[in-house]
């Protein structure tokens, strides 16, 4: 692998676009270390699970640029685009990955708000007097 390859990950309203290159294993999100952008356990893992699934933890250097949504949606926005990267570097990943679900973009987002609703669906308060 001689050139940079990159790959965007989309969840709910967060966008990730990845950047991944040879190196030791560091994943940087927006310039900090990932672990200190996600201080949350959980979302750590989420970033990290497409490299744990084929073992690829320290082959790789990936830089994360993340934006929109809140950080569940921005966690696994990146977790998306880390197995496509992955994809692109080695078609052979595809079906490990695939297995573990991480190849699905989750379309789930927010309904939109309707007029004459408090929100997408819920109704004003009913006063009968």
């Amino acid at each position: 692998m001689e050139k940079q390859k990159n790959a965007v990950g989309r969840r709910k309203e967060a966008v990730a676009r990845v950047y991944l290159n040879k190196g030791t294993g560091n994943i940087m999100v927006n310039d900090k270390d990932y672990k200190a952008y996600f201080p949350i356990m959980y979302l750590q893992n989420q970033v990290e699970l497409p490299l744990k699934t084929i073992d690829v933890q320290s082959t790789f250097d990936i830089v994360v640029n993340v934006q929109g949504g809140g950080q569940k949606g921005q966690a696994e926005a990146i977790k998306m685009g880390i197995a496509r990267v992955l994809c692109e570097v080695n078609p052979e990943y595809r079906p490990a990955l695939k297995k573990e679900g991480l190849m699905t973009r989750d379309s789930r987002s927010v309904e939109r708000k309707k007029f004459g609703k408090a929100k997408a669906r819920r109704s004003f308060q009913f006063s009968k007097r």
